[in-house]
């Protein structure tokens, strides 16, 4: 029930993020936060990630629709066994329904955090991209290292 809480915290954090730029920020407004690095920019994306498959929502329905109860399958399925799996599958949770919320409502995804990593201007992402992008990350590291985490629960 704990992974649930997280995936509420990162679509509370994800919406509000999102209500504050759209609020407070004309479209392509852009705020300096630190150097040449990261920017607060208002942006929208009617696509995915670098604008592919843009104005295909139908799809992103589809797809988001299936991703949710394959994670709300495999979060009652395998949240028990390792703190890891039951936090990334959390948070991908959390921002698969925080991306579709604005989907749904808006046809289109707001994207402010806007950073620049070693000379490469990387796609504009928002809080949901972000939670995605971790659950992502922790499952591999789960996935990695599996056997020796089982065994330390077995052991501990």
């Amino acid at each position: 029930m704990r992974y649930y809480f997280i995936a509420l915290i990162v679509i509370a954090l994800d919406q509000a993020s999102k209500y504050l730029i759209v609020k407070n920020m004309e479209l392509g407004e852009s705020i300096e936060v630190i150097g040449n690095f990261l920017h607060i920019t208002s942006h929208r994306n009617t696509g995915a990630a670098w604008g592919i498959l843009e104005g295909q929502m139908w799809l992103f329905y589809l797809i988001t629709v299936i991703v949710v109860a394959v994670l709300v399958y495999y979060m009652q399925k395998m949240s028990r066994m390792h703190i890891l799996v039951g936090t990334s599958l959390g948070l991908m949770l959390g921002g698969a329904i925080g991306n579709f919320i604005d989907r749904v409502f808006h046809k289109e995804v707001v994207d402010f955090v806007d950073t620049n990593i070693f000379g490469y201007d990387f796609p504009v992402f928002n809080v949901a991209d972000s939670a995605l992008t971790v659950g992502v990350i922790l499952l591999m590291i789960f996935m990695l290292f599996e056997e020796r985490f089982m065994k330390e629960k077995k052991n501990g």
